[in-house]
C-alpha cells in the first residue's frame, strides 16, 4: 500500500508528546513489512536543514480563505530509509515552539493547522504522490479527512484514497471561533452538530472523528472510555455514534533504543536472563541524585506534572508512601503548583525524597533503571510508554487501570504468581497506597520479585505488532465504500 502519514510532529524532528514517538516509530516499522510510507510534517524551527540533510523539490500554493499561501517543500529521511516530507512555511513555524509559548496557544493555530492540512494535497500533487492511505493524528490534521470528503474526492490522485484518523489525547480539540470556516473554505452547511461544530466553535478534532474513514485511538481500553461521559470531553455521543468504525491499536516501543542490555546511558548493562546489573543501576540512580544507601524500595516516576498523570492523589499519598520506608524519585516539569508542592515535600524529606524539575533522557534512563517501582497512578492515560519501558527495564509499575495501563499491566495475583505488576481501580490516595502496600509485601520476598521483575521484560510492545494491526486496518479501510 501506498501510505501518508500526516503528523504535527515526529521524533527525531521535533517532539512534545506521545504522537511524536508514534509518527517517528510506526512508518518505518510499516515500511519493513513491505509498504511505501512516507511522513508529512512542518518544518519547524527546531528542524535543522543542515543537520537533516534536508533538500528542497517543490514550490505550491495554498488556497487559504479568499487567497493563496505560498509554500515549499522540503525532503529529508527518517529511520527505515523512510521518505519525510516538510512544509516550509517560517511565518507559521519558524518559532521556538510548535504549538504554544510556555503561557498561551498561538492566536493563529487555526490559519497555521488549516495551511498544513490543505497543503498536504498539495504536496501529494506537487510530487505526483497518490496514496492508498492517508493517516492522519490528532487536532493539528482534522481538517485533513474533510478536505478529502469535500474538496479533493474527485482530483484523479485521490479518487481511491481513504483516511484513517488517530486520536492520542481527546482532551486536545483544536477549538477556534466560527468565522474560521471562511479560513478553512467551508460553508455554514458543515456548521452543525453532525458536522464540525461544536458548542458555538469550530472543532478541528470533531472534523477528524465526523469525516474520516475509520478512527482508532492509542488502546483498546482508551477507546471504549472515550465513549462515555466521564473520559468524552463532550464527544463520546460522536463516538458512540461512529463506534463500529472506532478501534484501539496499542502504541508499542522501539526496543532498538530502549533496551537495558544495550543501554549506553545506564551504569551497568543487564536483561531478563541477566538482571543482576540492575542492582548496580540503582546505587548508581541514588548517588547521581544524593540519595543516601539504603535498602529501601526506590520508586521511580518520570512524568508530566499534572493533575491527568494523578499528580493530586499523589500528593495526597505522599507522608503515606514515605513512612511505608519507600524512596522516591521523580523526573518532569508541568504545572506550578506541582512544582511547588513536590519541591516543599522533597525539602521535607531529604533522605527519602528527590524531585528534579527538567527532561534530560539520561536521567529518565536511569531512572527507569534504577527503580524498583515505577510510579503511574493516572487519572487517564490513552497509551503511556512509561510502562512499557519500565517493563522492560525491570522496573515494575504500579498503575491505576486506565486507559493503556489496564491493557499492559497485568495486575499481580499472589497466589499464583502470575502478572507484571500493581493495579488500582479507584482514584484516590487509598487506593494508591493500598496498591504500593501489596507492592511492598512481594518485593520483601526476593524470589518472587525477581520473578515478577523477569516477567516484565519477557513482555512484546514492539511496533512490529502494532504495525501488522495497522496494516489490517488499513485493509478495511480500503475496502470502504
Amino acid at each position: 500500500m501506498r501510505i501518508l502519514f500526516a503528523a504535527s510532529e515526529a521524533a527525531p524532528f521535533a517532539k512534545t508528546g506521545g504522537l511524536a514517538d508514534v509518527a517517528g516509530s510506526l512508518p518505518p516499522a510499516l515500511a519493513s513489512l513491505g509498504h511505501d510510507v512516507r511522513v508529512v510534517m512542518p518544518r519547524y524551527q527546531c528542524v535543522d536543514p543542515d543537520r537533516f540533510k534536508l533538500k528542497h523539490i517543490a514550490t505550491f500554493y495554498v488556497p487559504l480563505g479568499s487567497w493563496k499561501e505560498r509554500g515549499d517543500i522540503l525532503q529529508g529521511k527518517m529511520g527505515g530509509n523512510v521518505t519525510v516530507y516538510f512544509i516550509n512555511k517560517d511565518i507559521y513555524y519558524n518559532r521556538p515552539h510548535l504549538y504554544r509559548t510556555p503561557h498561551a496557544d498561538y492566536p493563529d493555530n487555526a490559519e497555521r493547522f488549516t495551511f498544513f492540512s490543505r497543503s498536504i494535497f498539495e504536496l501529494c500533487r506537487a510530487v505526483g504522490f497518490s496514496p492508498d492511505i492517508i493517516h492522519a493524528h490528532d487536532w493539528q490534521t482534522g481538517l485533513v479527512p474533510f478536505y478529502l470528503k469535500k474538496v479533493y474526492r474527485d482530483n484523479a490522485l485521490f479518487r481511491n484514497t481513504k483516511t484513517v484518523f488517530t486520536v492520542h489525547n481527546l482532551g486536545y480539540q483544536g477549538l477556534f471561533w466560527h468565522w474560521d470556516l471562511r479560513l478553512i473554505g467551508a460553508g455554514w452547511d458543515v456548521f452543525t452538530p453532525e458536522g464540525m461544530e461544536f458548542w458555538g466553535k469550530i472543532s478541528f478534532l470533531k472534523a477528524g472523528l465526523v469525516y474520516s474513514d475509520l478512527i482508532t485511538t492509542v488502546s483498546e481500553t482508551y477507546g471504549k472510555e472515550i465513549q462515555t461521559p466521564k473520559y468524552g470531553s463532550g464527544l463520546n455521543g460522536v463516538l458512540a455514534k461512529r463506534s463500529v468504525d472506532l478501534s484501539g491499536i496499542m502504541n508499542g516501543i522501539d526496543y532498538g533504543v530502549w533496551d537495558p542490555a544495550r543501554d549506553e546511558f545506564i551504569a551497568q548493562r543487564y536483561s531478563a536472563s541477566r538482571p543482576a546489573g540492575k542492582s548496580a543501576c540503582k546505587e548508581a540512580l541514588r548517588k547521581r541524585v544524593g540519595l543516601p544507601p539504603s535498602n529501601a524500595p526506590l520508586i521511580g516516576m518520570v512524568a508530566r506534572l499534572t493533575e491527568q498523570k494523578g499528580l493530586d492523589i499523589l500528593m495526597e499519598a505522599l507522608p503515606k508512601i514515605i513512612s511505608l520506608g519507600a524512596q522516591i524519585i521523580i523526573q518532569g516539569t508541568g504545572e506550578e503548583r506541582y512544582h511547588r508542592s513536590l519541591t516543599e515535600a522533597a525539602g521535607r524529606y531529604p533522605k527519602q525524597m528527590r524531585v528534579l524539575l527538567r527532561f534530560e533522557e539520561a536521567l529518565a534512563r536511569s531512572i527507569y533503571a534504577g527503580s524498583d517501582l515505577f510510579l503511574m497512578p493516572s487519572r487517564y492515560e490513552p497509551c503511556g510508554l512509561g510502562q512499557m519501558i519500565a517493563l522492560r527495564y525491570g522496573s515494575v509499575p504500579l498503575v491505576r487501570k486506565t486507559g493503556g495501563l489496564a491493557d499492559t499491566v497485568e495486575s499481580y495475583n499472589s497466589k499464583t504468581g502470575q502478572g507484571t505488576g500493581f493495579v488500582f481501580n479507584e482514584y484516590s490516595p487509598l487506593a494508591l497506597i493500598a496498591a504500593l502496600r501489596r507492592a511492598l509485601a512481594v518485593y520483601r520476598n526476593r524470589e518472587k520479585w525477581t520473578s515478577l521483575m523477569r516477567a516484565g521484560m519477557k513482555q512484546d510492545f514492539s511496533w512490529a505488532r502494532s504495525a501488522k494491526e495497522y496494516v489490517k486496518l488499513y485493509r478495511k479501510a480500503l475496502r470502504k465504500t
